[in-house]
């Protein structure tokens, strides 16, 4: 409903006026005018200047005022939850913004009341969303259990005297429970100053090595209560929280839960929810070791067994460091990557868990170093046929890295070793690869992108295309598993030079483009309206070079009158390479998402009709053709 004036602030406004008129004031002595204390957020109606703001990807029309069925007054708010497949979103959710800054900091709760058609579990609601993106004081609860019977629900405020100025009254957002939709109702919300027992803060014990130059936001914060009798915990944003250093030469900390690193050393940060301290602690190391991630390795998948590695899914493995070693190793983080940090290292053992590798298809073996001494060394050991130790069958070898090795070690910096299987020479069986040793001059020893993998280019994809995650309401898709496709006229007209199937990768339908030229891909008979997207989409996959090589994409759209010609056409073509934003890779699925403005050309979208991919690329597997907003 429109905002309207409070009618309690019109004296004080008519007030106000009157006494300017009778004197001159200095008007740099005035102090800024309070914001409201306002308490409403949903009574029968909405509060004054409170809107209703859905989330992207939501069900835009799930939430509607119900005379029917209330808990008091006159009204409540329905909650229609999609079904999973609702082609209108694929949940409910959004928050409550106050057009004006609320002051809540004599508030102690967030409350309401709800009930559902059905028993389910409120995914997550809570307080300080105002849905741009950049909310500094969010607080919610997860997994809520509705009922079919009116129940008040009660979400603390972690530290009321921070908001002083927040817009976001209330959000919420719930999916389908099982295979079915369901309706939820909301009565009643607003903040209450009510007794909500002592918090319990805590933030999560961790370990990290920082890196000076970066910050460090604390992690895992939440605040326990218990009322009446029941135990609740609200997630709540880090700003909530007073970071502490007890190390300020190695980390300096703002007011509100970021941590910068300035120097090299150590030292523990703790927290504080105003002046009450909070369960948990970071070990920050900061050395010198690593200030920046490894590289990214950028093989397929497909060509890859992976021991540990970010970009790839690992293998079981029974342990990083055996309980007879020195060594002892711990999980970091580096620029946002995970990396194995091993201290105190003379050798180290890492075990695979059965099933054992068979490496008999891999041509290399890969791990990424940083160390602080040479020499650094790396032993394979297999346990033959029998798949355990010993047994007569088992097979190793070792081989050591420096300055002068090839490949050659770097102290002090992150060294790719690129090994061929064929180096360790005594390693006489590849079927059962149990065992990874680790040695060297280093106490200190970083490792990430842990590795086998074929330096034999693939001929095809082993890997389906990634899903895209879009919300189907955001979605034309013209051709998708994941989605309904529209009608497409033709993947490959008859004037184009390729030659063209359709074919399976994993399972999943895929578009084989090969000896291709040019192919035309015709929507006439429906053309596309796509005025409202704002991206376009298509997954590809190549076995050739990049290097040198182009993929271009051309969009026709047929005007007005749907059809060639009549001087309303209009079209545009984009050039993609290795060095293009996105980029062509060989071995790999790419992702070429690419937004409409690029296709300066295309001045109008009503009416697509006409899709022309070209290039040297010789063969293409696409898939997840589609164009989005």
């Amino acid at each position: 409903m429109p905002s309207r004036p409070s009618s309690s602030l019109v004296p004080a406004l008519v007030g106000s006026t009157l006494l300017l008129l009778g004197c001159a004031r200095d008007l740099t002595q005035l102090e800024p005018a309070p914001f409201p204390a306002q308490s409403a957020v949903f009574l029968d109606n909405f509060a004054p200047g409170v809107d209703f703001q859905a989330f992207a990807g939501s069900k835009t029309d799930a939430l509607n005022v119900d005379a029917t069925i209330k808990r008091s007054g006159t009204s409540s708010l329905r909650v229609t939850v999609p079904a999973p497949g609702d082609a209108s979103g694929g949940y409910a959710g959004g928050a409550f913004v106050s057009n004006v800054p609320r002051d809540l900091s004599g508030f102690t709760a967030l409350t309401f009341w709800a009930r559902a058609s059905t028993a389910a579990t409120l995914n997550v609601a809570g307080l300080g969303n105002d849905n741009t993106g950049n909310s500094r004081y969010t607080a919610q609860t997860s997994g809520l259990p509705l009922t079919t019977a009116w129940t008040k629900y009660v979400i603390p405020i972690p530290l009321a005297a921070k908001l002083t100025q927040e817009k976001g009254a209330f959000f919420f957002a719930e999916g389908a429970e099982g295979a079915a939709g369901y309706e939820i109702w909301f009565d009643d919300i607003q903040f209450e100053d009510i007794p909500v027992g002592t918090p319990r803060p805590a933030i999560a014990t961790s370990t990290i090595a920082g890196a000076v130059g970066t910050d460090v936001t604390l992690a895992g914060t939440v605040v326990a209560y218990t009322i009446g009798g029941t135990d609740l915990t609200v997630e709540a944003a880090p700003a909530y929280f007073t970071a502490v250093s007890s190390n300020t030469d190695v980390a300096e900390v703002s007011g509100e839960g970021v941590v910068s690193v300035v120097g090299l050393g150590s030292t523990q940060v703790t927290a504080l929810l105003g002046t009450t301290p909070a369960d948990g602690a970071i070990t920050l190391n900061v050395g010198s070791g690593p200030q920046t991630a490894a590289p990214t390795p950028t093989r397929d998948a497909g060509s890859v067994i992976s021991i540990f590695s970010n970009p790839y899914t690992n293998v079981a493995m029974a342990f990083f460091e055996a309980d007879f070693e020195p060594a002892t190793v711990t999980d970091v983080q580096i620029a946002g990557d995970d990396v194995k940090r091993y201290d105190g290292l003379t050798f180290a053992v890492m075990e695979v868990a059965a099933p054992r590798i068979n490496a008999t298809a891999m041509t290399h073996f890969h791990m990424d170093v940083f160390t602080d001494a040479a020499p650094f060394r790396i032993k394979l050991v297999d346990f033959g046929a029998d798949g355990a130790f010993g047994g007569g069958d088992d097979s190793e070898f070792e081989l050591s890295f420096d300055a002068a090795s090839t490949p050659g070690l770097t102290v002090g910096d992150w060294s790719s070793l690129d090994i061929p299987l064929d180096a360790f020479t005594g390693l006489t069986g590849r079927t059962n690869i149990s065992q990874i040793v680790i040695s060297g001059g280093s106490p200190t020893t970083y490792l990430d992108n842990i590795y086998f993998y074929s330096e034999t280019p693939p001929t095809e994809p082993t890997a389906a295309a990634p899903t895209p995650t879009y919300a189907p309401g955001d979605v034309i898709s013209m051709f998708s598993n994941a989605y309904t496709n529209v009608p497409v006229d033709t993947w490959s007209t008859g004037w184009g030079n390729t030659t063209f199937a359709d074919v399976q990768v994993a399972g999943n339908d895929t578009k084989l483009y090969t000896n291709l030229v040019f192919a035309g891909i015709e929507t006439i008979g429906t053309p596309i309206n796509a005025t409202a997207m704002t991206h376009f989409r298509m997954d590809i996959w190549t076995p050739n070079p990049t290097a040198t090589a182009s993929f271009r994409i051309k969009w026709v759209d047929l005007g007005a009158n749907g059809a060639f010609g009549g001087g309303d056409d209009v079209e545009h073509e984009v050039t993609l390479t290795a060095t293009s934003t996105p980029a062509l890779r060989t071995g790999q699925w790419t992702t070429l998402d690419i937004p409409f403005s690029a296709f300066t050309g295309l001045v109008t979208r009503g009416a697509l009709g006409q899709l022309i991919i070209s290039g040297d690329l010789g063969t293409v597997y696409v898939d997840n053709v589609l164009l989005h907003r």
